[in-house]
């Protein structure tokens, strides 16, 4: 079945929206995905895969409908151009869905992140991140961008990347960047940003009419080049432990994950808490993550969220501190971080 699975896509990006509901009344061009494994078969990565083609070949027919490569895009629907790019390029379409991965490395997250952060900095001190899921690794440079809160305020220096988040509640915007000692990423399949393929594959994850996010991640790209973090290829379960353990001689180990654990199977987010619980009984950790309740069962969100929250982001908080488990609600958010509700 052919569904719109990206947030709230329909809303956020009509460009994309439009094309999927074509797409899914024109089953030649659904057979494309049947090339990817099944756990992405998702509309998402077709797309992906169209708009990375797009990025690569600025003269094609269809990238006069691209606003990330054609300045005056035309504003008359894509879809004519598009069904016939998928026609005349079926083959490496196939190809690349086969081989990608969808990878949104969604750096506005950075900014429901820092508060959370700026929470553990007063407490504990210096932090050592751990990010699952992490693909370039752009949110492990949180202490590299510039945050707008509003209200709340300017956090951190001038930056090329600068987030904006709108606030509700009493958001514990920091009055400084948390000092960060340490940064590790894990992926099973990470991207190489200095290879020119991988990092536009990770700007064709970018729904094509949002600017604002390609802009910014074209930047957060820049500052990855210049401070390349240390990124494991390993999968979430297998690589907590040994990341943990190179953390925390920096620094208090923190996890974090966005939008991850729901490319998890029930069993493997089982798993994933479980070794969370294991390294937490025997050493102090901290995990900030940010995931939708709707789906991500098995995982403790600290109150219970109701059947229609799957557009829902929650952030939460656990702490393990002398072996002992405890999970804080924090608030709800955008689930790529315009806009973040503390709870009260």
């Amino acid at each position: 079945m052919f569904h719109d699975s990206g947030h709230d896509q329909g809303v956020r990006s009509p460009f994309n929206a439009n094309l999927n509901r074509r797409i899914a009344e024109t089953p030649s061009i659904i057979a494309l995905l049947q090339a990817a494994p099944d756990e992405q078969q998702l509309p998402v990565l077709l797309l992906a895969a169209v708009h990375s083609l797009v990025l690569a070949e600025p003269d094609l027919e269809l990238a006069q409908w691209y606003p990330t490569v054609t300045a005056d895009a035309f504003d008359s629907d894509p879809f004519p151009a598009f069904e016939r790019l998928c026609s005349q390029r079926g083959q490496q379409i196939r190809e690349i869905v086969a081989l990608r991965f969808t990878q949104t490395n969604e750096v506005g997250r950075c900014a429901l992140l820092l508060p959370a952060l700026g929470m553990l900095d007063a407490e504990v001190g210096a932090l050592s991140l751990i990010d699952v899921g992490t693909s370039a690794g752009l949110n492990l440079h949180v202490d590299r961008y510039e945050y707008r809160y509003s209200p709340g305020g300017t956090v951190g220096r001038a930056s090329r990347v600068v987030l904006i988040c709108g606030t509700r509640g009493a958001v514990p915007v920091p009055d400084r960047l948390p000092a960060i000692a340490g940064r590790i990423g894990i992926d099973q399949h990470p991207i190489d940003l200095s290879d020119p393929d991988e990092a536009r594959w990770l700007m064709a994850c970018v729904w094509p009419d949002q600017a604002d996010r390609f802009q910014r991640i074209e930047a957060a790209i820049e500052i990855a080049r210049e401070h390349p973090p240390e990124i494991r290829r390993t999968n979430a379960i297998a690589g907590l432990r040994p990341a943990v353990s190179s953390a925390g001689e920096h620094g208090h180990p923190v996890i974090m994950n966005s939008w991850v654990l729901n490319y998890l199977s029930d069993a493997q987010r089982v798993d994933y808490l479980g070794e969370l619980d294991a390294i937490g009984s025997r050493r102090d950790l901290s995990w900030v993550f940010a995931e939708s309740p709707a789906l991500c069962p098995g995982i403790p969100f600290a109150r219970e969220f109701d059947n229609d929250s799957e557009h829902l982001t929650a952030l939460t908080l656990t702490r393990w501190r002398n072996g002992v488990r405890t999970v804080e609600h924090l608030g709800v958010s955008h689930p790529h971080g315009y806009w973040l509700h503390w709870a009260n």
